[in-house]
């Protein structure tokens, strides 16, 4: 343990006074700028618990992003927060994508998934399924002067598409088992002025 300094005593006159080693002293100057301090980065990641209403099957209303207030059905709950929806995409035209469950409403209502390949599910469901194919091309000059020009449309991979329709069949075989059912997923969501979502019953 290092102790602190001790006192030094010095005779001022007739009498001593003891003086606070220099070590002791506050300082005159301070820098003009606070020491930058490590930042804490948490490494453990919190458990997250789907809420109760967020049942595979249940029919979603999405809030945010290209496909906001569009109904969807909920696939699976994935990790972190993250919902793996569909449309189904012949229905409304949502294809399997991975939505933030506090961005969706759930309703009430829900969709039967018997049927649905769930092997299939799983493996649309990995983090690898959703990373976008990196452009091996690099930008020159030619390409600097197209870009006013029209974009092409993106190609979506033969995969993707056999995944969507082998999933996206039995849904729509139960889906239209119910009545006013497909109308209903193909219909946007909106407020009007006047409505008050705090008191609708979804």
């Amino acid at each position: 343990m290092s102790s602190a300094a001790a006192p030094t005593t010095k005779t001022f006159g007739k009498s001593t006074r003891s003086v606070p080693h220099p070590s002791e002293k506050a300082q005159k100057w301070y820098p003009a700028e606070d020491e930058a301090k490590p930042r804490q980065v948490r490494k453990a990641q919190r458990s997250w618990a789907p809420r109760k209403s967020l049942v595979p099957g249940t029919v979603l209303i999405l809030l945010a992003g290209r496909f906001r207030g569009k109904r969807v059905v909920l696939l699976k709950a994935l990790d972190q927060g993250v919902l793996l929806v569909t449309g189904p995409f012949k229905i409304n035209g949502v294809p399997l994508r991975r939505v933030n469950s506090r961005y969706v409403i759930a309703t009430s209502l829900k969709v039967d998934l018997a049927g649905v390949p769930e092997a299939k599910i799983n493996e649309v469901a990995t983090p690898k399924y959703f990373v976008g194919e990196k452009s091996k091309e690099k930008a020159s000059e030619e390409a600097f002067f197209k870009q006013g020009e029209k974009a092409q449309k993106k190609e979506v991979s033969s995969s993707r598409v056999a995944d969507q329709k082998a999933i996206d069949k039995a849904l729509i075989a139960n889906i239209k088992k119910v009545d006013l059912l497909p109308s209903y997923l193909a219909s946007s969501f909106s407020l009007r002025k006047g409505d008050k979502p705090h008191e609708m019953q979804w």
